[in-house]
């Protein structure tokens, strides 16, 4: 991604911003005195947000690693979770005094810190994708929110990117480092529920929301002013304009308006999504046939409201992804017990079902289950964020890599275009283009607005 403004030009003025904001933190600063050089990490926070401020904290447990720069478009955000983090140091290591982490409004302030060896994304989905190609190019490594990207090829030029530049890549689905999790793909990958041939993922959408709220979800259209202290050009970045509104940077908003994402078809179907890879060991493709319906929401919160979709792996198995209401209803043809989310897969002896609340199973004395050492074990790790601190440190790939992110993305992009131009769809999942069909196609890629471009 670039813009009109070289980054040689950004580098010079960025050295110049600031005394209070130095471009290499002491070691003392960092509590490092009696610490060996490059033992510990140091993180920037992009998008500090709901989610964010979230990661943050977890980020924060992690004792080998230091954080030491936010960053967001909203000043009254990144100011306080920069004093959070001072705060969070200065009573660990005992220093009144310690006021070390600054506070950026634009991202490429703080990609220009040499300091910093990694960041955490966790910006409105369409800046995933653009801020960490531009993050992998600076030499960071990076752990991004989910889901990837707002299209197909955003996501194939993530991977690129990554693979290119050498760096590490940590994708949010922290569901990889829960054991029930890692247990039931290891039932199903073992064999204990016999040959898979069947998998459910089902997720929650604009119609289960709008029962907790008990009120319809369409969102204020009607242009507002642009609150002071934040930068709404900045936040749209890529993203067509469009004006602001009471509803347009909430959480809603940068969750269903389709400028900024797919809705929760992406943003939450990441997560069964990716268990139902997993399961299937498929984290290296993606169902070559995609076939079900779906409805577009109103207003603006346009993304998709509701789905129900069958998919066809190479290999035969066939999954179903449906919205909550729908997944409900097909679980509890299995177990009474039902959640919001989750993943079951089908065999020809036997089933396991995992969310994060439960695991489940029939028959249930697969639960007792313990595998051989001669059995597939799968890498064992129960903290995500510790375990990308690790993979920064170690160079070793890690447990959620940037191909896992590509391809269970690619399953949401896929259903999302077969609603919209209204037929199925094929996958070519070798050359990863869809197959026989140019409307569907052109849906693989968004446009950029200017001056952002993905390079």
């Amino acid at each position: 991604m670039k813009n009109s403004y070289s980054r040689r030009s950004f580098l010079k003025s960025a050295a110049m911003l600031t005394a209070s904001m130095p471009a290499i933190i002491p070691a003392s600063a960092l509590g490092r005195t009696n610490t060996p050089p490059g033992d510990r990490i140091v993180l920037g926070h992009i998008g500090v947000g709901n989610r964010g401020s979230a990661l943050l904290r977890s980020f924060l447990q992690v004792d080998d690693q230091q954080s030491v720069a936010v960053c967001d478009p909203y000043a009254n955000k990144r100011k306080a979770q920069a004093a959070q983090v001072d705060k969070f140091y200065a009573e660990k290591l005992g220093r009144p005094d310690y006021k070390a982490c600054a506070a950026y409004g634009d991202f490429r302030e703080l990609l220009a810190r040499d300091d910093i060896d990694a960041v955490v994304i966790a910006t409105p989905d369409h800046w995933h994708v653009p801020i960490a190609i531009e993050a992998v190019k600076a030499g960071k490594d990076v752990y991004v929110e989910k889901p990837l990207g707002v299209s197909i090829r955003e996501n194939q030029a993530m991977r690129r990117a990554v693979r290119q530049n050498g760096r590490i890549f940590q994708y949010g689905t922290q569901q990889r480092s829960w054991r029930q999790f890692r247990f039931a793909v290891e039932l199903v990958r073992n064999g204990y529920i016999g040959t898979l041939h069947t998998i459910h993922a089902w997720c929650p959408d604009i119609s289960s929301q709008e029962q907790a709220f008990n009120e319809p979800i369409v969102g204020s259209q009607q242009p507002i002013d642009i609150p002071a202290g934040f930068d709404y050009d900045l936040w749209l970045g890529p993203a067509p304009w469009s004006p602001y509104t009471a509803d347009r940077c909430t959480s809603f908003g940068s969750y269903h308006h389709y400028d900024n994402s797919l809705g929760f078809i992406a943003g939450w179907g990441a997560h069964p999504l990716d268990i139902a890879q997993w399961g299937n060991n498929t984290d290296d493709t993606a169902p070559i046939f995609y076939e079900g319906k779906g409805e577009i929401n109103k207003g603006l919160y346009e993304s998709v409201r509701w789905w129900d979709f069958r998919c066809t792996y190479q290999n035969g198995v066939k999954m179903r992804l449906m919205s909550e209401a729908i997944g409900r209803q097909v679980f509890s043809e299995l177990h009474p017990e039902t959640h919001s989310h989750g993943t079951t897969f089908i065999g020809d002896e036997g089933w396991v079902s995992v969310n994060r609340a439960s695991i489940l199973a029939g028959p249930m004395s697969l639960l007792d289950v313990r595998l051989g050492p001669r059995e597939e074990h799968l890498r064992e790790r129960n903290n995500h964020y510790a375990h990308f601190v690790e993979c920064v440190r170690t160079r070793l790939d890690s447990i959620s890599p940037v191909n896992t992110a590509v391809q269970s993305d690619i399953i949401s992009h896929l259903c999302d275009i077969s609603i919209r131009v209204g037929r199925p769809i094929r996958w070519d999942p070798q050359q990863e283009e869809i197959i026989g069909d140019a409307e569907a196609t052109r849906r693989m890629t968004r446009s950029l607005r200017s001056p952002w471009r993905l390079s």
